[in-house]
């Protein structure tokens, strides 16, 4: 396991220069002849702020070796996280060869675009698994940040960076491709905040790498998915009365998600002679204020009344945004501070090497309802919790064959289910989010909301999808380690812990045939805290997991009976499964 810290998604969105070479998050999606490019504009087509379809379409041609000779070779790091989940598939559909750097490849194979794709296993910080990556590749995307990772996460954003500028040049890679934060006119350097300030300095050093460079510059980006979105949408759905902070009345120049893509892929074409920032947003400028009531007119709410209140510093703003939206505050706070400046593009000469195509870019207006109707149907490819979490345990299962040793507790449940095998497993998958966990819904809304007070993400995150989940998907306070369709769902928690925990989900046939559900939860503590934690929580195990396993079981039964698949709670009362919201005992918001 390495030891150094790991440049880590992007898991806002919006400071598009981050995202994981580990954690995936994609897009499906080949073109058919005559499609339009993507990011153009669809008008006989509802067309999702993520322009490409859902389903790969089999008729498409595709390549026998991703790795083959043909079309120029894309590295992208990141392809794990918001934007770079979504840049995939888009420039597959331009016609480009991808290869994906990932500190875990396992974590893409799930993806839709991973037989597309050739996936190597290395990190950025690392110049030796650098060396093999870049071999063949002429553009070289960098969509990778350490925010969070620490209070020296701008000396690994320096090093990282660095690294792999040296390795590019090394390599003779033709291009670097990076998207960053747009900074303010006019303040200087030293007074950003130090996300904007490491943010300026990672596109400085690619500039000077001796490699042409093209550094895209946003400021908020709105897509279904993006923590700017998040963040935006809940804060207007759930609070019809706001005091807000001053910042609300700065000026800002939101981008959609789509035109952020459709620049992505076509800065890869820049002649060599072309070496600099872009700024790119869309074309309007507004106050978040602003933001909020058309966010309110577009998603068909009560007017919205907002009063600012300038005593609300970002540290303030941050645990505001934590307790209301599902954006944890240590990603609201970067994102609130970044708000308290007037970023807005001071040129569009990024049109003049990728012109603007009819419609283009999209507006706010559109960009909003493209966002709402993807997530209405449930088409959200990437999420900013597709990143995983700076400081998240990713040590193995203590049952690999590495493991360390120490102490580790175990609860295992174990029931006889008469129901097929595959019955179970679809409760299984469909487990979290607005279904719930099967259990005593208090306990969980209570232990979503402790992890939020010390800084955790709580329960909100939810699900990317209600019904199929894939490696690396965040869910709720769990992101999912392992899947064996039909058989294993493996969670590794990412809530505040005093040590690392799984909890793993079986669904198979005993030696008569009969369907058996296994659970198991463990708990490998850290310290003296953790082995109190284990036997402070140890008393609620039966009503907790003992209540789970016993009501997914139900679940099943009714379901194979064709029966409601009403669950029964730890206190005796029955709830329809969907009715057990996921955000710590909140109602879910309309969408």
């Amino acid at each position: 396991m390495a030891t150094h810290p790991r440049a880590t998604p992007d898991p806002t969105g919006e400071d598009p220069a981050a995202e994981d070479p580990t954690q995936p998050d994609p897009r499906p999606g080949d073109p058919r002849p005559g499609d339009p490019r993507p990011g153009d504009p669809r008008p006989d087509d509802p067309t999702p702020d993520d322009p490409t379809p859902d389903d790969p379409r089999p008729d498409d041609p595709r390549p026998d070796d991703p790795s083959g000779a043909g079309p120029g070779l894309c590295l992208v790091t990141g392809a794990g996280g918001y934007i770079g989940g979504r840049l995939v598939p888009e420039l597959l559909d331009a016609g480009r060869r991808v290869r994906c750097l990932a500190r875990t490849p396992a974590n893409l194979r799930d993806y839709p675009w991973a037989d597309r794709v050739e996936i190597v296993k290395g990190d950025v910080t690392d110049a030796a698994t650098l060396k093999p990556a870049f071999e063949g590749v002429e553009v070289a995307y960098y969509l990778v940040h350490s925010l969070g990772s620490g209070n020296d996460f701008e000396e690994t954003d320096r090093r990282a960076a660095r690294t792999f500028a040296e390795e590019a040049r090394a390599a003779g890679v033709r291009r670097i491709v990076y998207l960053g934060g747009l900074t303010p006119q006019g303040v200087p350097e030293e007074e950003l905040s130090p996300h904007l300030r490491s943010r300026a300095e990672v596109g400085r050093i690619l500039l000077d790498s001796g490699v042409p460079t093209t550094v895209l510059r946003a400021a908020v980006v709105i897509g279904s998915g993006s923590a700017s979105f998040e963040m935006l949408r809940y804060l207007t759905e759930r609070l019809p009365v706001m005091l807000t902070p001053s910042w609300v009345r700065t000026h800002v120049q939101p981008i959609a998600v789509r035109d952020v893509l459709r620049y992505l892929v076509g800065s890869a074409d820049m002649p060599p002679d072309v070496n600099r920032t872009f700024d790119v947003g869309g074309p309007d400028v507004l106050t978040y204020r602003d933001m909020m009531i058309k966010y309110a007119v577009v998603a068909g709410l009560p007017k919205r009344l907002i009063v600012s209140v300038p005593m609300l510093t970002p540290g303030l703003s941050s645990h505001w945004i934590g307790l209301v939206t599902p954006v944890p505050a240590g990603l609201a706070r970067p994102l609130a501070e970044s708000l308290r400046y007037e970023v807005v593009c001071a040129e569009h000469d990024i049109a003049e090497y990728v012109p603007d195509p009819p419609g283009a870019p999209v507006s706010f207006d559109r960009a909003l309802t493209l966002a709402l109707r993807r997530i209405q149907e449930a088409k959200v490819t990437t999420r900013w919790s597709s990143a995983s979490l700076p400081g998240a345990p990713s040590d193995p299962l203590p049952t690999d064959p590495d493991w360390a040793g120490g102490s580790l507790y175990t609860d295992e449940r174990e029931r006889t289910v008469d129901a097929p095998p595959e019955t179970l497993w679809k409760v299984v998958e469909g487990i979290g989010g607005e279904n719930g966990w099967y259990s005593f819904p208090l306990a969980w809304a209570v232990r979503g909301w402790l992890d939020r007070l010390v800084g955790g993400v709580g329960l909100r995150r939810g699900r990317r999808d209600a019904q199929r989940l894939r490696v690396g998907d965040a869910l709720d306070f769990w992101r999912v380690e392992e899947i064996e369709r039909g058989s294993l769902l493996r969670l590794r928690a990412e809530m505040r812990l005093p040590g690392l925990a799984w909890l793993e989900m079986r669904s198979e046939r005993d030696e008569e045939g009969r369907t058996r559900y296994r659970q198991r939860a463990l708990f490998h503590p850290r310290g003296l805290a953790g082995q109190v934690y284990w036997w402070s929580v140890a008393p609620f195990h039966a009503v907790v997991f003992g209540g789970m396993a016993r009501n997914i079981a139900r679940t099943a039964e009714r379901a194979a009976a064709g029966e409601p698949t009403a669950l029964e709670d730890a206190d005796g009362s029955a709830a329809r499964a969907g009715d057990v919201p996921a955000h710590a005992g909140e109602a879910p918001p309309r969408a």
